[in-house]
């Protein structure tokens, strides 16, 4: 009876589709663009908003011809180099390095955007700032200000995805030459 058994058949193995996990790497990026702590500078308009909420910086704060502020009331009047001690309260201006919106010729803006938008936004040199994927990954991996997301200090939520896992995802995406959500050809058709 053996011998008249349908013979043994394995399953179909999955073609790795770079370009599609690349995409899915992307849904890691966007959780963290689209965070708090960086969605609050990286805004549509000229005033920062603070806080987990999203709300509308206090003392009229606004962004300024290089995204320093404005004469009178530049950044760093409240936030300093560093988080300031506990002592200090949870509500405390926090500190890093160059304290700064992105100028307003380049907002980089990644509040409100579909994952394709902020996709396309991300990689676009006119308003990246001319960054290419490695500057960009240099930028996401290296600079004290966007560190700052995973240490912000007082009662402030950090980025809710480890700082290695994303930038492990930005490579991934930037590798398969940073295909966007909703591209055909980044889904294999």
């Amino acid at each position: 009876m053996a011998a008249c058994a349908a013979p043994a058949t394995t399953p179909p193995q999955a073609v790795p589709n770079p370009r599609a996990e690349a995409v899915a790497a992307f849904a890691t990026v966007q959780k963290v663009l689209q965070h708090p702590r960086c969605q609050n500078c990286h805004i549509p308009g000229e005033a920062p908003l603070q806080f987990d909420a999203g709300l509308p910086h206090m003392m009229a704060v606004v962004r300024g011809q290089d995204g320093m502020g404005v004469p009178g009331l530049p950044c760093s009047t409240c936030h300093d180099v560093t988080n300031p001690p506990a002592s200090f309260g949870p509500h405390a201006p926090p500190g890093a390095p160059t304290w700064h919106l992105p100028p307003p010729d380049r907002k980089m803006v990644f509040i409100n955007l579909s994952p394709a938008e902020l996709c396309a936004t991300v990689k676009d040199r006119e308003k990246n700032g001319g960054k290419d994927f490695d500057a960009l990954i240099k930028h996401v991996d290296e600079d004290k200000l966007v560190l700052w997301g995973w240490n912000p200090g007082g009662d402030r939520a950090p980025v809710s995805v480890p700082h290695d896992e994303f930038v492990a995802a930005f490579k991934r995406w930037a590798a398969a030459g940073g295909p966007c959500p909703g591209d055909q050809l980044a889904l294999g058709q």
